[in-house]
C-alpha cells in the first residue's frame, strides 16, 4: 500500500505530461522513428546496397512504370530507396543519441561547476564559451571534419565539440538562479560537501531544462550530420546515410525527385519530433509556463 501511495504522484505526473498534445504527438513521432531504426533488418523490402542495373530510377510503385519490389522507386544505381531510408535512420539516431549525450555531459558538468563556484572558473569557462560561439556551428563542425577526417566516430565527435556551448549557456543561467534558492544555503549551513549540494540541491532543479535541451539537441545532431553527409565529410559513400541520398539525388531532382524527397522527408519526421517533445517537455517541466498556460 506505502508503495503503491509513492508512486501516486510519479503516475499522475506521468499522465499529466502525456496529456499535453505537443508531448503526445512527438513523442509518437519519435516512437516511431526508434522502431524503424531498432527493426530496418526486418522492415526494409530489400538491401540498401543492393545495385539492380536494369531497373535504374524507377518511380514509386504507385506510378506508372514502378514495381512493387521497390516501393518508393530506384536511384541512378537501381537501389531501393525505402531500403535506404530505412537504414538511415540507424545512423541518424545513433548521432543523435550519442553525439546528444555527449554535449549534455560536457556542457551541463562545465554549467554546473563554474555556476555554483563562480569566481575565476566561471569567468574562464564564460569567456572560452562566448570564443567558441564567434564560429558558425556548421562552419565549425566542417572545419574539424577536415581535420579529423570522415568516420561516425568523428563525426559524433565534432557535434559534441561544437553543441556543448548549448548546454553550458543555458545550464548554466539556471544554476545562478539554483545556488542562491533557499534550500541551497541550508545546505551549506549544515557544511554539505559543495559536490554533494551540486548533485542533490543543485541538479534535480536543472534537470527538467536538461532533458528538454537533449531533447532538442538530437534533432540538431541528425541535421548536422545530413549537412555534413551531403557534403562528404561524414562517411563513406557505401555507408546508408540520409545526408548521402541527398547528394545521390541532387543530379536527378528533375526526372527522379523521389529520390530527393524521400531523404528530406525523413529528415523532417525526425526533426519534428524531437522538437515537438522538446517543446512539450519545456512546458510540462516548468512550473512557471505551466502556470502560464493555465492562467490563459
Amino acid at each position: 500500500m506505502s508503495t503503491l501511495i509513492a508512486n501516486t504522484p510519479r503516475i499522475g505526473a506521468m499522465r499529466g505530461m502525456l496529456a499535453h498534445p505537443k508531448v503526445l504527438v512527438g513523442g509518437f513521432l519519435v516512437l516511431i522513428f526508434l522502431l524503424v531504426a531498432m527493426f530496418a533488418p526486418w522492415l526494409a523490402p530489400n538491401d540498401p546496397n543492393a545495385q539492380d542495373l536494369l531497373a535504374t530510377l524507377l518511380p514509386p510503385m504507385w506510378q506508372e512504370g514502378g514495381l512493387a519490389q521497390y516501393p518508393l522507386g530506384t536511384d541512378a544505381l537501381g537501389r531501393c530507396v525505402l531500403s535506404r531510408l530505412i537504414y538511415g535512420s540507424r545512423l541518424a539516431l545513433l548521432v543523435a543519441v550519442v553525439a546528444a549525450t555527449g554535449a549534455m555531459l560536457l556542457g551541463t558538468v562545465l554549467a554546473i561547476v563554474a555556476g555554483y563556484l563562480g569566481g575565476w572558473f566561471d569567468r574562464v569557462t564564460s569567456a572560452v564559451v562566448v570564443l567558441w560561439m564567434a564560429f558558425p556551428p556548421v562552419v565549425f563542425s566542417m572545419m574539424l571534419m577536415v581535420g579529423l577526417g570522415t568516420g561516425i566516430v568523428n563525426v559524433i565527435l565534432a557535434v559534441v565539440l561544437v553543441d556543448w556551448t548549448r548546454f553550458f549557456r543555458v545550464v548554466r543561467a539556471e544554476v545562478l538562479v539554483a545556488r542562491h534558492r533557499e534550500y541551497v544555503y541550508a545546505a551549506r549551513l549544515l557544511g554539505f560537501p559543495h559536490l554533494r549540494i551540486m548533485l542533490s540541491e543543485v541538479l534535480p532543479g536543472v534537470a527538467p531544462l536538461i532533458i528538454t535541451l537533449f531533447s532538442l539537441q538530437m534533432g540538431v545532431a541528425i541535421i548536422v550530420e545530413a549537412i555534413l553527409s551531403f557534403v562528404g565529410l561524414s562517411v563513406p559513400s557505401d555507408v546508408v546515410a540520409w545526408g548521402v541520398m541527398l547528394a545521390d539525388g541532387r543530379d536527378q531532382i528533375y526526372q527522379a525527385g523521389w529520390n530527393l524527397l524521400a531523404p528530406v522527408c525523413g529528415i523532417i519526421f525526425a526533426v519534428l519530433g524531437f522538437n515537438l517533445l522538446s517543446d512539450g517537455l519545456r512546458i510540462v517541466l516548468d512550473p512557471r509556463l505551466k502556470k502560464r498556460g493555465s492562467d490563459a
